[in-house]
């Protein structure tokens, strides 16, 4: 995806998300401070989660080994990782939304430990 392309689904979102808390703030006249804060802050995470998967995605950690960069090397025993294919990783964002990554995965091949994304 397109840094452009990006910014401009971003911006839709945003604007989803503004038009959708006026709808919610209608539908809720009664609704209090706190009430109005848990609607925004649930969608709030919906966005910050789409924006974390995209930034996630557009780093040089996500297309490793293929990019020119340096090799990823253990921690522990600093020796080139060697490439295990991608993987999911399924994780929980702050919000505690739901955030799925399909990134690359490294393997020490002196100590056998895995990383996810591999680490330089």
């Amino acid at each position: 995806m397109s840094r452009d392309h990006t910014a401009e689904q971003w911006a839709i979102s945003s604007l989803e998300l503004m038009t959708g808390m006026h709808d919610w703030r209608t539908q809720h006249p009664t609704a209090t401070l706190t009430d109005i804060e848990q609607a925004l802050d649930a969608r709030l995470a919906v966005l910050r989660a789409q924006m974390l998967h995209d930034l996630a995605l557009a780093s040089t950690a996500a297309t490793w080994p293929t990019t020119p960069t340096p090799a990823a090397h253990c921690p522990t025993c600093h020796v080139p990782l060697r490439p295990r294919g991608r993987h999911r990783r399924r994780l929980r964002t702050h919000g505690g939304k739901r955030l799925v990554l399909h990134r690359p995965y490294g393997i020490c091949p002196q100590c056998h430990q895995g990383f996810f994304p591999p680490r330089s």
